[in-house]
């Protein structure tokens, strides 16, 4: 049943131009090169272009086009719409290159242009990660310097690859979808049958997100990329253009200068600035915990011993909250289980109990003074004994033979 849902949905999902919009050929010195009465293809001795036969882990071959800048400091990894080949795509490739002066690697999915197999999910999986994988081997590319595009469906194999890489320096999500289904049928839940399933895998992504959508967009609701833009752990400033459907989003101004501003902050970003960042939204995200005692309050930081306790030092730990109505210090050790405190302390003397006989012999309980900080605005109980913290004095009976009362 699963295959068939899946098989379903990739009939939906994948629309290559048939026939395809270029053929590859191969010249004298084995160097490939592109053949095209159509679409604007370069000519065979261009330098800057490399042509590439990827093998995939599928079995697959595909074809990807490998653009040079030599200013470039970035390589940004594109992955295509549904309905597009690498022979159509050639011209906006060059566009990108020389405006946001980047390297740019383009492939075609399987079953796309002169790719080899045929498109499904997995398919496109196993084809960005070989893409990037020639990346490093065959150019020497880190991810430290990899940008991730996608567009539209190539939106899955792009976070498909972005949660697993935790050093990208960024992803672009041009018309982006949440996953299949949700295009598909409009549902709003996932289901364990549903295809790109984005919306579980862009919280997983790391590096900062830009994303781009066409408010009018009929094919993929502006609603898919206010969705990512929303689950994003570092999202960027948005680009939501008025008007913008589906496919053209290119020809807008706010378009190149949007995407050209993310690359150039994408390239002034250094792995230090990165790290100071997110100590800082560390720091913040502790700031907002609403604790106001910094010495005891939610921290363990008073510990005392059990007398029969012979293998723990520091079997109890006590943890104070000025925000939880109820103090929760428990002791950890078996002979020293006892019950919670009463909220905090008010009826403590109304309380009988009493302490096991393990912790009767000796007034060792102690109560730190960093405990008297909870208690700001609060009288402190009369009838304990706040130096040594002997509970017995509430049923009057203490250890040193007094009546609650304290020596010296």
């Amino acid at each position: 049943m699963g295959c068939m849902v899946s098989q379903l949905a990739a009939k939906f999902a994948f629309f290559p131009p048939s026939p395809p919009t270029y053929q590859l050929k191969k010249n004298e010195d084995g160097k490939l090169t592109v053949v095209s009465a159509a679409a604007p293809i370069p000519h065979a001795d261009d330098t800057s272009l490399d042509v590439l036969l990827v093998d995939t882990k599928h079995g697959n071959k595909i074809v990807a086009f490998y653009l040079r800048n030599p200013y470039a400091r970035l390589t940004l990894l594109y992955s295509h719409g549904n309905a597009a080949d690498l022979g159509q795509l050639y011209d906006l490739f060059v566009q990108l290159k020389v405006n946001l002066r980047v390297n740019l690697m383009g492939y075609d999915y399987s079953g796309y242009g002169a790719s080899t197999g045929k498109p499904s999910e997995s398919s496109t999986y196993a084809d960005i990660e070989a893409i990037y994988e020639c990346l490093e081997t065959e150019y020497g590319v880190s991810q430290e310097d990899v940008i991730l595009y996608g567009q539209s469906v190539g939106s899955g194999p792009t976070l498909h690859l972005a949660a697993k890489l935790p050093r990208l320096r960024g992803v672009v999500l041009h018309s982006g979808i949440l996953s299949g289904l949700r295009v598909l049928c409009h549902v709003k839940f996932t289901f364990c049958l549903d295809i790109y399933k984005n919306i579980n895998k862009i919280k997983k992504v790391k590096c900062p997100v830009l994303v781009i959508h066409g408010t009018e967009d009929d094919v993929v609701n502006w609603l898919h990329g206010n969705g990512l833009w929303k689950m994003s752990r570092e999202s960027y400033d948005p680009l939501w253009i008025k008007g913008g459907g589906h496919c053209n989003l290119e020809l807008y101004p706010d378009y190149i200068r949007h995407l050209c501003k993310f690359i150039q902050e994408m390239e002034s970003m250094t792995t230090e600035k990165r790290l100071k960042k997110i100590r800082q939204s560390a720091n913040q995200s502790k700031s907002n915990t609403g604790c106001t005692c910094s010495r005891c309050c939610r921290v363990k930081c008073c510990r005392v011993k059990c007398p029969e306790c012979s293998n723990c030092c520091c079997c109890m730990n006590v943890s104070w909250s000025i925000n939880c109505p109820e103090c929760c210090w428990r002791p950890s050790c078996k002979c020293c289980r006892l019950p919670k405190f009463p909220s905090c302390f008010r009826s403590i003397c109304r309380t009988k109990w009493s302490w096991p006989s393990c912790c009767a012999t000796k007034c060792s309980l102690s109560l730190p003074s960093c405990c008297c900080c909870c208690y700001p605005k609060r009288a402190r109980p009369s009838c304990c004994c706040m130096n040594c913290f002997c509970w017995q004095c509430c049923v009057g009976k203490h250890s040193d033979g007094t009546n609650g009362k304290q020596n010296g």
